[in-house]
């Protein structure tokens, strides 16, 4: 049986019951219990009666290789394993081969290969010749080129496996496709143009189908062949203006150029948190149009400040935010954590300094337009809530950019499994930085503002404060602030704000990107490395791409 060894984390489970466990996954019926009170997957396993074809050791994240490799030595079970030479020359250089194991090197097709596998894969043509099938006239004519010495484009593009799959995926098995059109040299003059052709016919055969359907599983989304070659070629595009095979969830949003993220982020931050202010402002019963004025104020300011800190902690160096983890727990003796201030620190304080003067500003010359009082005195108190304002968030936003920043631990991408559970990862890791960055930062702020009220009263004259005014600034701040920096400042928020939400709204992304990556995977057009995804061949990735830009 068939194993993707790219899913399984030896550093983690074993062997054996990750083989069970994946058996028990595709094949529902082997959860039964057996006669021993085990599984039937469990006893298949452990009696040997299953042959595990580790499919892919090159699919596997760089810094499993090694723990991997020496879980295969240290187990009893036959098997086999497959992967690509580098990657496993790589993997032997840190550690050690595959003991009491005979290594395979697959080398180029031969016409002998090909006679003997097309034909299984295709039709029967004729009913008085059991023998006769699709790709038989192919195979003859093929073979008396060889007996003449000459090899037509098709001989030569059919050594390799990528290119024999790719005939087999289009014309076997399918009666509106003749391989015999494959012979036709005044087509298909030289074998790029014919790779070319099996290239730009592989996605649309694909998609044709929909994907088996496993017990049990929810029903798997249906993309259009069009759309996924537009979507797919949109991703090759960017791999290669990134220079990079590496399909990462957490770059997606680099194929627009920085200046667009920036823009984007602060956008979408603004208006997040204008609907939350909004909300929040008619759930305590301010009357209109407090809550809207308001609302656009902090959208517009929020937004400035949260798309500046971004551009100065990415998007000025063209760099993604990477996913992270949350450091709870400290062990040892507090003495041992290293406080160290930061770039971060520095513009999270100065971010909330300008947030809060310009907030106060406004707060001051709306409160001044209310009261219906002249010009100057609306300075003054504009003024001077500016400076209150600022002090105030320029403290909470500092505390709480800190503690963040020291939560904060970065995971080791080599040894993820797939892609999947990384994007799950991070986004447990956001939500508990909401869950500790909204209450702190409100506090903060809601407790702040008294502190510094009580601090510079009488020297900017009488300052007026109360406790539920406090209450309300310091929730509306908590939720606000929280989101904005998840958003802006988390790989988990921008892959919300940029390939969620931006990507599939200017038709570059479907709606639903993990499932259509998976799909993808499924039908063979991505490999999973790790905690990426790459494209099959390096071939595909440059013809999707070059017919990407050319559209």
């Amino acid at each position: 049986m068939i194993f993707s060894i790219g899913a399984w984390n030896p550093t983690k489970i074993t062997l054996r019951d990750w083989l069970t466990a994946r058996l028990t996954r595709d094949h529902p019926g082997y959860a039964a219990q057996g006669p021993g009170g085990e599984s039937l997957a469990s006893a298949l396993v452990e009696s040997g009666r299953i042959l595990p074809v580790l499919d892919g050791f090159d699919e596997m994240a760089d810094g499993l290789h090694r723990p991997a490799l020496e879980a295969l030595n240290a187990t009893t079970l036959p098997l086999l394993l497959t992967s690509r030479p580098d990657e496993y020359a790589a993997a032997v250089a840190e550690t050690d081969v595959l003991t009491a194991a005979a290594a395979i090197e697959l080398t180029d097709l031969t016409l002998d290969d090909l006679a003997d596998y097309l034909p299984l894969t295709t039709r029967k043509t004729g009913r008085a010749d059991p023998d006769t099938n699709a790709w038989k006239h192919v195979l003859t004519e093929l073979g008396e080129e060889s007996q003449d010495g000459a090899a037509s484009p098709l001989a030569t593009v059919l050594t390799t496996p990528l290119m024999v799959t790719l005939a087999r995926t289009i014309y076997s098995d399918t009666p509106d496709h003749d391989p015999a059109s494959l012979l036709d040299t005044e087509r298909f003059r030289s074998a790029e143009e014919l790779e070319d052709h099996l290239l730009e016919n592989f996605l649309p055969t694909v998609y044709r189908h929909q994907l088996p359907q496993p017990p049990g599983a929810e029903p798997r989304p249906a993309f259009d062949p069009d759309r996924a070659r537009h979507w797919l070629g949109y991703l090759a595009h960017h791999l290669t203006r990134l220079d990079t095979p590496d399909l990462a969830w957490w770059r997606l949003g680099s194929g627009l150029r920085p200046a667009a993220r920036t823009l984007v982020t602060a956008v979408m931050t603004g208006l997040v948190i204008a609907l939350v202010d909004c909300a929040v402002s008619f759930a305590i019963g301010n009357p209109l149009p407090f809550p809207i004025v308001d609302a656009t104020a902090v959208g517009l300011l929020s937004g400035l400040m949260f798309g500046f800190a971004y551009w100065l902690m990415f998007a000025v160096k063209d760099r993604a935010v990477l996913p992270s983890a949350m450091r709870l727990r400290i062990r040892g003796r507090p003495a041992t954590v290293q406080w160290k201030s930061g770039h971060r620190h520095l513009i999270g304080g100065l971010g909330g300094l300008a947030f809060g003067f310009g907030y106060g500003f406004v707060v001051g010359m709306v409160n001044t337009f209310h009261w219906q009082a002249g010009l100057s005195v609306g300075l003054d108190l504009a003024l001077v809530d500016g400076v209150v304002y600022g002090l105030v968030f320029c403290g909470g936003a500092a505390i709480t950019f800190c503690l963040l920043d020291h939560l904060e631990t970065p995971l080791d991408l080599k040894s993820a499994v797939n892609p999947r559970r990384l994007l799950h990862t991070n986004r447990r890791t956001v939500l508990t930085q909401l869950l500790i960055g909204a209450p702190l930062f409100g506090v903060v702020v809601g407790v702040g503002a008294g502190f510094v009220v009580d601090l510079l009263q009488g020297h900017l004259g009488q300052l007026v404060w109360s406790p539920t005014a406090g209450l309300v600034l310091g929730t509306i701040s908590g939720l606000g602030g929280a989101l904005g920096f998840a958003l802006t400042l988390t790989a988990w928020g921008q892959w919300l704000v940029l390939t969620r939400i931006w990507l599939p709204l200017t038709g570059r992304l479907p709606w639903n990107v993990v499932a259509f990556l998976e799909d993808a995977y499924q039908r063979g057009v991505l490999r999973q490395a790790g905690a990426v995804y790459q494209f099959r061949h390096a071939r595909l990735q440059d013809h999707l791409a070059q017919a990407h830009q050319q559209r």
